[in-house]
């Protein structure tokens, strides 16, 4: 997978609590398998190379539409999308997991979470 990036897309929906199966097994037949990830307010797919289930290529998070999550998630994107710099070293730092030989998705954030908090830290700072 050199040259290759996760792809992290955020999904708004009314109510985590009600996501109904009919969605999931939507999701499930485009290739995203929920994880067994308990991340809070959130719900975790992931799409995987292959029948290994040991490399993921793309992340789906589900999170409530207009709550803090959301909020911060839509602010993280805009504000790479209008900071080049910040984008690149974001990009350098997901392919620098990509080298790693862990493939959990907790391991995953925990290796973006200093850089994605030092965002909101800026704004908020």
């Amino acid at each position: 997978m050199v040259g290759c990036s996760l792809i992290d897309i955020v999904v708004g929906v009314d109510d985590l609590a009600t996501v109904d199966k009919p969605l999931l097994k939507g999701l499930s037949k485009a290739d995203f398998l929920r994880l067994k990830v308990k991340r809070p307010d959130e719900i975790v797919l992931a799409k995987f190379t292959d029948d290994t289930y040991e490399k993921k290529t793309h992340f789906i998070h589900l999170v409530e539409y207009h709550k803090d999550l959301w909020k911060n998630l839509i602010y993280f994107r805009d504000y790479l999308n209008s900071n080049p710099e910040a984008r690149e070293e974001y990009l350098e730092l997901k392919k620098e997991y990509l080298k790693q030989s862990s493939t959990a998705v907790s391991d995953y954030t925990n290796h973006k979470v200093k850089f994605v908090k030092s965002i909101f830290w800026k704004e908020n700072g």
